[in-house]
């Protein structure tokens, strides 16, 4: 297993909990199922940070041309 302090650290927020955390890349997606799991029946409602998820997005976009016009 990576060393949880050696990871970085990903946004993760729950609007019905009124909560917003950092946890460790490398437990990211077993935390937010974990919390969904046990707090919500399993809905998915806790996830990254929407605007980091945005973000990212735009840069796999981006980085892929997606969005260029032929000339």
């Amino acid at each position: 297993m990576t060393d949880s302090e050696d990871d970085a650290r990903v946004p993760v927020q729950c609007d019905v909990c009124e909560t917003r955390t950092r946890v460790p890349l490398s437990e990211l997606a077993e935390s937010i199922e974990r919390h969904n799991e046990d707090v919500h029946d399993g809905e998915p409602i806790a996830e990254v940070d929407p605007d980091l998820k945005e973000q990212l997005a735009n840069l796999v976009v981006d980085d892929m041309g997606l969005l260029e016009e032929d000339a």
